[in-house]
């Protein structure tokens, strides 16, 4: 008698949330359907999108090989709980569709959860790509992940998450309640927040193992973009939720270093513009004044014109150090 073999049940989900994906999402796919581990389903939510005639046309190739589901537009974080709520699977990988996975991705992260059962979350380092003058450089070299990765150490932004490297288990999601769909940013740090404080352990494998693409008009956005994300989702989390001594005070901490942060980036684009008042205002409003925001200071005092002149010459040098 002659035995029936079954196909694996497959132990993780791969989520990948659609907006305005059709000309990314087939490379983020061959990045998948590439892996050296094949025991994965891949689910696809379209999120509202307005090019949807587009994405589906780039799906139709790999419609065999995936789950496709669709929904009035909510936003990636209700996209990716779309996902989750339709996956069983004892894994969830993360997946932009603008982003790309290493061949060996999901056998190294799967692997390390295996080896680690305590651990409920693991990510890694990757390379950045595209519009960005970081590109060409590791994500971690400029939001480094040092030491244990514990609420504190999130808070502080010490250890810093990319979703795209995160492959989890099931189980802690599901009892946090999976990602806050009210946030249009940020869902993803929040959601390692509330993590943490219940208690999920993480652990970051230093490895480049993904990439990172940047667009221009990419929700990511630059620097203010980035401050003001983390500060609205710093400023939600204290108040929605009952942290230790430590934490709350951790928080408010990072929160006037951010604000700090944020003035001296608002200073330096008004400056960029040629708004010297607004410069003056915003680098004035600064908590804390090292010498170097002293001497710009000084600068836009005494000759303004000149000074802008001279940083703009100098400009693709620092963004490309």
């Amino acid at each position: 008698m002659s035995s029936i073999r079954t196909r694996p049940t497959p132990a993780v989900s791969v989520i990948i949330p659609a907006f305005r994906a059709s000309e990314d999402i087939a490379g983020a796919l061959d990045s998948v359907f590439a892996q050296t581990f094949t025991h994965f389903e891949v689910i696809v939510v379209n999120d509202g999108s307005p090019d949807t005639i587009e994405l589906e046309a780039a799906l139709e190739p790999y419609r065999s090989r995936l789950r496709y589901f669709t929904q009035p537009n909510r936003g990636a974080g209700a996209a990716r709980n779309t996902a989750i709520r339709a996956s069983k699977r004892r894994y969830i990988a993360f997946l932009d569709a603008d982003d790309r996975w290493s061949p060996e991705f999901l056998a190294r992260q799967v692997g390390y959860l295996d080896d680690h059962p305590s651990c409920d979350l693991v990510y890694c380092d990757a390379w950045i790509t595209g519009e960005s003058p970081l590109a060409g450089r590791r994500f971690m070299e400029t939001t480094p992940s040092i030491g244990d990765v514990t609420l504190l150490s999130l808070i502080q932004q010490r250890c810093n998450i990319m979703l795209s490297t995160v492959v989890m288990r099931r189980r802690p999601l599901v009892a946090v309640k999976l990602f806050d769909e009210s946030l249009k940013r940020g869902q993803d740090f929040e959601l390692w927040l509330r993590l943490a404080l219940d208690g999920a352990a993480m652990s970051y494998q230093p490895e480049v193992m993904a990439e990172r693409r940047v667009h221009a008009d990419g929700l990511s956005g630059d620097a203010i973009a980035e401050i003001e994300r983390a500060l609205n989702v710093l400023d939600r989390f204290g108040r929605a939720q009952q942290l230790p001594y430590e934490a709350r005070t951790a928080l408010r901490v990072r929160m006037m270093s951010l604000v700090d942060r944020l003035e001296i980036e608002q200073g330096k684009r008004r400056f960029i513009e040629g708004n010297f008042a607004a410069a003056r205002y915003h680098l004035r409003a600064a908590r804390e004044q090292p010498l170097k925001i002293k001497a710009v200071r000084l600068a836009l005092q005494i000759a303004p014109r000149l000074f802008r002149h001279a940083y703009l010459k100098l400009l693709p040098v620092q963004l490309h150090p």
